[in-house]
């Protein structure tokens, strides 16, 4: 079910859990800043979640509330996992869903990857 991104942030949802060790993951990159993983549930052959390590609900709340090394450790963790996962020649997609009509279904900010075949316009014309 979609979020409302301006509700507050839910310490028990399933990314914050993930963070805190409580659920595993099957871990692609780790820094200070942020936390990448494969998706439990791929839709292209390359699928990761990137994620920080602070509480934001969503792009708005992190865009807003985030410090400036944080904003800038966190995009800078999402391009060392496109690398290092050799994403850039070929390319890739990079979305982050935003609350109820961004279909936004875990109140933590996240950004898919998606990679590993020609992945086709992404919405439907």
């Amino acid at each position: 079910m979609p979020i409302d991104p301006r509700e507050p942030y839910d310490p028990n949802n399933i990314f914050a859990r993930i963070l805190r060790g409580e659920i595993p993951c099957q871990q692609v990159y780790a820094d200070d800043w942020a936390l990448a993983f494969h998706d439990i549930n791929p839709q292209a052959p390359v699928h990761v979640l990137v994620i920080p390590r602070g509480a934001y609900v969503s792009w708005d709340d992190f865009s807003a509330r985030a410090s400036a090394e944080e904003i800038t450790g966190f995009v800078r963790a999402v391009g060392a996992v496109a690398r290092q996962l050799g994403l850039v020649a070929p390319g890739y997609r990079l979305l982050a869903n935003v609350g109820f009509n961004g279909h936004q279904e875990v109140p933590h900010l996240h950004v898919h990857l998606f990679g590993g075949q020609p992945l086709g316009p992404m919405l439907a014309r």
